[in-house]
């Protein structure tokens, strides 16, 4: 058992206990935007977590219960300013780094998630919110367009809900955000909403996840033919791992599995 742990790095708080590493954006005077601290917290983290097999799951969320993340900081002025000889951005390498993260990201929606949010919320794998949560794609509301957050969102929700979260800029409610596919659960109680998901998941084969989530990530863009040849190549390779075996022989002689996590 890990002990639990609390570092502040600049706006993002990390706190890793029991298997979970939580990451924290503390920027409630700000409703959570991002700032290029959080975005270079949170993807050392991830890059960190790619090499710690003792986490069983990530959990992302904001401090207070006003703000998940309102996106981009637009108080700064700065927040559209790229430097336009660089391919390559750093909120686009975030979501590169999420999608091959392959320990379950969880999103812990505690208030407004908004444009840049949107994007930290659909590269999570999982999602609880609160009731009191809204979720918005408002770019077009000041010139712009939630062009980097497409490429997750829209593989998450339909064509329809998709375009009309991008051209009306207006926000939608949690029961809403449910009933399209954005988060898995609405919970009363935020804590024991995400504690209850993070059980259903501890319990389960490490290997299996991780080689899972892996599988996921790759099959999913491929055309029907290429997804069959590479799980079918993929699906021998679960079987040799320890945790197979071991969850096989706990299945045969009705015992709780003992994972290695291999």
């Amino acid at each position: 058992m890990n002990a639990p742990t609390d570092k502040p790095t600049n706006d993002l708080l990390t706190r890793q206990a029991d298997g979970v590493l939580w990451l924290t954006i503390n920027r409630e005077a700000r409703r959570n935007a991002m700032s290029p601290a959080v975005i270079e917290g949170i993807s050392g983290a991830l890059q960190r977590a790619r090499n710690d097999r003792s986490l069983r799951a990530i959990v992302l969320t904001g401090v207070g219960e006003r703000a998940f993340c309102a996106g981009a900081d637009l108080a700064t002025g700065k927040s559209f300013k790229f430097d336009y000889s660089e391919p390559e951005q750093a909120f686009a390498n975030l979501i590169r780094l999420a999608r091959g993260t392959h320990v379950p990201l969880i999103a812990r929606v505690n208030g407004a998630c908004v444009a840049g949010g949107m994007g930290l919320l659909a590269m999570c794998d999982l999602a609880v919110a609160a009731p009191h949560a809204r979720f918005g794609l408002p770019e077009v509301k000041i010139g712009v367009f939630p062009a980097q957050v497409l490429a997750v969102l829209q593989g998450l929700i339909g064509r329809r809900m998709l375009t009309e979260l991008c051209i009306t800029g207006e926000m939608i409610d949690a029961q809403k955000a449910l009933a399209c596919g954005l988060v898995n659960a609405v919970a009363d109680d935020l804590d024991a909403g995400v504690q209850a998901l993070l059980d259903r998941i501890t319990d389960k084969s490490p290997a299996a996840i991780r080689r899972g989530l892996y599988l996921m990530q790759h099959a999913q863009d491929m055309t029907f033919e290429q997804s069959m040849a590479f799980v079918e190549g993929q699906i021998g390779l679960f079987a040799l791992t320890e945790d197979a075996a071991e969850g096989q022989a706990a299945f045969r002689e009705k015992r709780k599995p003992e994972w290695s996590g291999r």
